[in-house]
Order: C-alpha cells, then sequence, then structure tokens
C-alpha cells in the first residue's frame, strides 16, 4: 500500500475501529456496536436480511447463518442457528463451514452476510454444505462483488484483498477475519461458473444479482467513518438504479440444492 492510501485511509477510519485485530473475538462486538450506531450502514443490513429471509423455503430444517457475531439477522428469521467459528455468548454454536458437525439433510438453508470470501476452501464448504442441505434448500448470500468501480474502491479503501485475477479459489489465512479475498464470489459464480457447474452439480445458481453501486462505500462499513445521514438512504438507492448492476460492489447470490440426475457425480 502506498503512502497516500495508508494516509487516506487513516483519515477515513472510524476511531474504534483503529489498530484493533480482525481476529479478536472481541472485533465482532466492536463491528455490532457500529453497525447499530449508524443509521444508513444499519438500512443496508436491514435491506440484506430482508433479501435472505424472502430467499427460505418452506418446509423441513432449520436455517444456519455463519458468521453471526456482529449481525442480527435472528430478529428477522425466528429459531435462527447463529453461529461463528470461535464460540462466543451471542452464537448458538461454534463451527466451521469447511466441516460442520450436522446431520445429512439437517437444514433448509445456510445464510451468510460478507462471509464467503472469508472462506479458505470453498470447495470444501460447497460439497458440506451439499451434504448438510436438504434437497430444495439453499444456500444464500450477500457478498462482494467484482466491477471496475468495485476494484477500484476495494483496492484503494478497505483493508481485505480483492484479487479478481487469481488463479486459485483457496487462499492462505492466519485467522477467521484476516484472511479472505473480496472477489471470490465473483471468482467462483460469475468468472468460473463453468467450473462451478462442472463440479458441484448439486447446486444451481436461481439468482445473481449485482448491486449497491455507492451505498456501502458512503456508509463507511465497518471500519470506516459515514458520509451520509440515515435519512438520505432512500434518494441514494434510487440515484443507484441506472448503474446498480454494472458498478455493482455487491451481489445477492442464492444456490440451491437439487438432486443429481443419474449419471453425474456428486
Amino acid at each position: 500500500m502506498g503512502p497516500a492510501k495508508s494516509i487516506l485511509r487513516a483519515v477515513l477510519a472510524h476511531p474504534s475501529t483503529r489498530d484493533i485485530n480482525l481476529d479478536d473475538p472481541s472485533t465482532a462486538a466492536i463491528h455490532r456496536q457500529l453497525i447499530q450506531s449508524k443509521p444508513f450502514l444499519r438500512r443496508i443490513y436491514d435491506e440484506w436480511y430482508s433479501l435472505l429471509k424472502s430467499d427460505l423455503p418452506v418446509g423441513r430444517g432449520e436455517v444456519l447463518e455463519l458468521g453471526s457475531g456482529a449481525g442480527f439477522l435472528s430478529e428477522y428469521i425466528p429459531g435462527l442457528l447463529t453461529s461463528e467459528i470461535a464460540p462466543s455468548p451471542r452464537v448458538r454454536l461454534a463451527l466451521d463451514g469447511q466441516q460442520m458437525p450436522l446431520a445429512d439433510g439437517a437444514l433448509r438453508a445456510i445464510v451468510m452476510t460478507d462471509v464467503f470470501h472469508h472462506i479458505p476452501n470453498v470447495r470444501r464448504f460447497l460439497a458440506e454444505s451439499a451434504r448438510t442441505v436438504r434437497s430444495g434448500g439453499i444456500v444464500a448470500m450477500v457478498e462482494p462483488w467484482h466491477s471496475r468501480w468495485a476494484n477500484w474502491v476495494y483496492t484503494r479503501f478497505h483493508h481485505e484483498p480483492f484479487r479478481p485475477d487469481t488463479r486459485e479459489w483457496e487462499f492462505a489465512t492466519r485467522g477467521p477475519l484476516s484472511g479472505s479475498n473480496q472477489a471470490l464470489a465473483w471468482v467462483v459464480f460469475k468468472r468460473d461458473r463453468a467450473v462451478f457447474e462442472a463440479q458441484f452439480p448439486q447446486w444451481t445458481i436461481e439468482t445473481l444479482q449485482p448491486f449497491m453501486p455507492f451505498r456501502y462505500l458512503i456508509s463507511g462499513g465497518v471500519s470506516m467513518r459515514s458520509m451520509a445521514p440515515g435519512f438520505s438512504f432512500c434518494v441514494i438507492k434510487a440515484m443507484e438504479k441506472p448503474v446498480a448492476k454494472s458498478m455493482a460492489m455487491f451481489a445477492h447470490i442464492v444456490l440451491r440444492r437439487t438432486d443429481v440426475p443419474s449419471g453425474r457425480s456428486a
């Protein structure tokens, strides 16, 4: 990172997030407090959670959320199985999405926001989720996305790596949050979609909707200062519509668990 970028990030950084250890379990509490205290950011999470709730199939099976620590999705989905990779008093389960202590077909859905790109081996996750989600169930997520605009923003203003040119889906990690590739969902479900569909015929991409080119940046997210008051949310959302797809910074993605036709490997 060049000195100009470092200075800019230091100026925009929220005081409560300066010099924090991303892998410290207490970081989730700091992020949660920020989400609740920033009206514009809170409305973004309200929108994300409403999308995930609307994705849920009816029928048997529980709904598991990965990476629940900083959020409040349980306010939207009663009985939600909240989880984190490390034990926390705020969640019901401590588990790793790459190896879940759950029975085959126990879930009707796995949901997550800003989590997929932190999973070091998404092939393991996709296989494990195919085991634990019943036929007709889903994996639904909101994830960072790749566009020219998103690439420019993420590489200049965000502390996490953004590597749309990576050859591999996997990445090395030192901890649950310090390792990531923010472009991972785009790599797997857009650039390498044919590879994904060949390797995981159990999953069908049902929804892939890029959106939100400006609002998260303006909100400051969970690491920077907000640049807009909450009452401006709807106005800025309307202004985004003409370029929502071409300049998207996020995507709403839904995978549907299907029965593998005979003759195809699972």
